[in-house]
């Protein structure tokens, strides 16, 4: 039996944006599919965090269009993207430090019980399941936020989005802060997403990471797009030749 490929959870086609005079992405088309890990790479000022601005509608592009499994849709605010099923876990994570990780979990989207008052039992059981299904490991979800590693915080932050995310993950620099071990372990989380049938963008500067979990690369270059590669037909001579320009 022959499978159908996927429709695109993401597509994006000719997206432009400038700032004043300057052009920050110029004519960038990308598709993200169900289950896919697609990695943007490229030199700082390449426009990667301004592409994941516009896809989590932090910035509306200046020209092209935005489609989620299909539906052209135009992102606002961030609040939109959420509602389309779109998550994003920021370098900086968003977490609320003196909060428990069940309150986190569920931060601006409470659930409340039929008397009104904070479902504390639901969030728990909840977040308690997602923790243990990423194998995120935390003491609890009665835990802190500041009392856990960094690790442990990006953990919560990524469980936090598959929880919430239905189509689409962008992840920004996920690994950036972290140790040794706790980027493998970050790593491995990001990898169990596949099996979700989530799409996910992530941005890294870590080559190593990027030919470890992306199925496709896609390069910028001050806001042009390169290319994009298959990771397994190519290597990273080809890719950091493409994000230099010198070939």
């Amino acid at each position: 039996m022959t499978m159908t490929p996927s429709e695109p959870v993401l597509s994006l086609k000719g997206i432009r944006k400038t700032f004043d005079a300057i052009t920050a992405i110029e004519n960038f088309s990308l598709d993200v599919h169900p289950g896919e890990i697609v990695a943007l790479v490229g030199d700082n000022g390449a426009g990667k965090s301004t592409l994941i601005k516009i896809i989590s509608g932090v910035y509306a592009p200046t020209a092209g269009s935005v489609a989620i499994e299909g539906q052209t849709v135009s992102m606002a605010n961030a609040t939109m993207a959420r509602a389309h099923g779109i998550e994003v876990v920021y370098q900086d994570l968003a977490l609320a430090d003196q909060q428990p990780v069940y309150m986190n979990m569920f931060l601006g989207r409470e659930p409340v019980n039929r008397f009104g008052l904070l479902d504390r039992r639901r969030m728990i059981a909840e977040t308690e399941k997602l923790v243990t299904d990423l194998d995120v490991r935390i003491p609890s979800a009665h835990s802190t936020i500041r009392d856990l590693s960094g690790g442990q915080r990006q953990g919560v932050a990524i469980a936090r989005a598959t929880h919430w995310a239905s189509k689409l993950i962008l992840l920004d620099e996920p690994t950036a802060a972290l140790g040794v071990a706790e980027t493998a372990k970050v790593e491995t989380i990001v990898q169990s997403l596949k099996t979700r049938d989530i799409g996910v963008l992530i941005i890294s500067h870590s080559l190593d990471q990027v030919f470890k979990l992306a199925d496709r690369i896609c390069v910028l270059r001050r806001g042009k797009q390169i290319g994009v590669r298959k990771t397994s037909e190519t290597d990273k001579n080809e890719i950091v030749s493409m994000i230099t320009g010198l070939h």
